[in-house]
């Protein structure tokens, strides 16, 4: 006979294995075998980078509903969107994956999972993000710009990584809209190595969230097994780098009305609630979050453009015409790309096929629990919704999903559902603070780059590789750039 040290863990683990197979809530939900057992399916595509496909597709495979944890659920029903992020959404809080996000950080927007600290610190800080502010930040965009446009002028028919270039380009327009002043990424052409440090903070909270137990262990050994995890880059070295931008800040004042200025006059008038650890947590999201994801979403608009001729020769037309009238600026105004039909339609189909989130956005199903698609996911059930997924659903978007065709949001009786559905920013009371400051830098740069030069790909037959670390980062957006107009001799 088995003596009993080894019986009683064998019987331990048979009986968890045939409740989650078999008893367990969830148990009738699909997914892939080892998903039933432990997060380690998901722990591992999170690792490899590979997440936003995996889970397409799963969902082509099973349906609207498949179990890809022991206790978590990914959605692709459209009707389950309002009742899990908006209006009612704000019940079904965050789950355990976004603490390893925030850590011992007090004001984090993004991380927070009580939705009533959320609420009340997204309340203080709202004014700085409004749309109303962006009159105050867009000449400092259109700085940006004009250094952005200098260096391409420099390299001028020469082969450039231009997904780097728009990197550089969104993280000294972070620096300028919040401290007044651009980190000289551009001026220089390369980072200071700020982009590896938030790639790797991204990788390690990417799979390490979808086991958070141990990044709490991490967490309390760190004192004696020192600091392994990319994430605590987030806390501790950018927070750093923050932390001194705002006394520099502070040192040398500013005329300027950046979000630094409307973050102080926060903190003046209510200093209990937003003290200088809130300033800077706030600081910190702007440069960690602020320029990967504007950075995806430019390389998206201008790999989808490049790579369909008959799309672009529309934004072209669409641009042409209104320079010809002397409709647009140099460059280009935010109201006036606003009321460029066919570029919004286009900034649109882009984000939908390439959302810069590729992994669930993970929620916990209040008291009551959530019925979707004929099935009860009880109370406790951790449910998400990838923007991935959700955007490819052909019942909102049509047969052809997978084809970037601005057109379809050009229709008003598709749009409305297609908005709905539209996750590029998130959803209801979380939805990306600063995505009004992004798509101003998106409507600004995209029109007034194809209004200057004609850009092409380096190899047009070339594919950008998708790396799914949280972001979905793309390398390999090489292109050529000439000169297509001088616009200074033409007004």
């Amino acid at each position: 006979m088995l003596p009993s040290i080894i019986v009683l863990p064998l019987a331990i683990l048979f009986s968890y294995v045939t409740y989650q197979w078999f008893l367990h809530p969830l148990s009738k939900i699909p997914g892939p075998f080892w998903a039933k057992f432990s997060s380690l399916w998901m722990a591992k595509h999170s690792w490899d980078g590979d997440m936003h496909r995996a889970t397409i597709a799963l969902h082509q495979e099973y349906g609207k509903l498949v179990r890809i944890g022991p206790n978590e659920v990914s959605v692709s029903d459209p009707n389950a969107i309002k009742e899990m992020y908006v209006g009612a959404g704000t019940k079904f809080r965050k789950s355990d994956w976004y603490s390893v996000w925030q850590g011992r950080r007090k004001f984090d927007l993004f991380a927070e999972r009580d939705e009533g600290i959320h609420g009340s610190q997204r309340r203080l800080i709202a004014s700085a993000y409004s749309m109303t502010s962006l009159k105050d930040l867009e000449r400092y965009v259109d700085s940006g710009i004009q250094c952005f446009e200098q260096r391409m002028n420099e390299r001028e028919g020469t082969v450039i990584d231009l997904g780097n270039w728009v990197q550089l380009y969104a993280f000294d327009i972070i620096g300028e809209v919040t401290f007044s002043k651009r980190f000289g990424f551009m001026d220089v052409g390369a980072d200071d190595g700020s982009f590896g440090q938030i790639e790797g903070a991204l990788r390690s909270a990417a799979w390490i969230g979808q086991v958070p137990w141990l990044y709490w262990l991490h967490d309390y050994l760190s004192p004696i097994i020192g600091n392994h995890l990319g994430i605590t880059a987030r806390h501790g070295s950018l927070r750093t780098f923050a932390a001194r931008e705002v006394a520099a800040r502070k040192d040398r004042g500013s005329d300027h009305k950046d979000i630094l200025s409307k973050l102080f006059a926060v903190q003046k008038g209510k200093p209990d609630a937003f003290d200088d650890a809130s300033l800077i947590s706030m600081a910190t999201s702007n440069i960690f979050a602020g320029s990967d994801t504007t950075a995806i979403s430019i390389r998206a608009i201008l790999y989808h453009l490049l790579k369909n001729p008959e799309c672009l020769q529309k934004l072209l037309e669409e641009i042409d015409e209104r320079f010809a009238q002397s409709r647009l600026s140099h460059p280009v105004s935010l109201a006036e790309a606003d009321s460029m039909p066919y570029l919004q339609a286009v900034m649109y189909e882009a984000l939908r096929l390439h959302p810069a989130v590729g992994m669930s956005l993970p929620r916990v199903a209040p008291r009551g629990g959530i019925d979707v698609d004929g099935m009860h996911l009880p109370e406790g059930t951790v449910v998400g919704v990838n923007p991935w997924v959700i955007h490819r659903q052909k019942e909102v978007f049509g047969d052809d999903v997978e084809s970037f065709r601005p057109g379809r949001w050009l229709r008003d009786d598709k749009k409305g559902d297609m908005l709905r559905c539209f996750a590029a920013f998130g959803w209801g009371a979380r939805l990306c603070t600063g995505k009004n400051i992004s798509w101003m830098e998106m409507s600004k740069l995209i029109p007034t780059l194809f209004l200057l030069y004609d850009i092409r790909l380096a190899d047009p037959e070339a594919t950008l590789s998708e790396t799914c670390w949280w972001f979905v980062i793309q390398k390999g957006l090489h292109a050529v750039m000439r000169r297509r107009r001088d616009v200074h001799s033409a007004v």
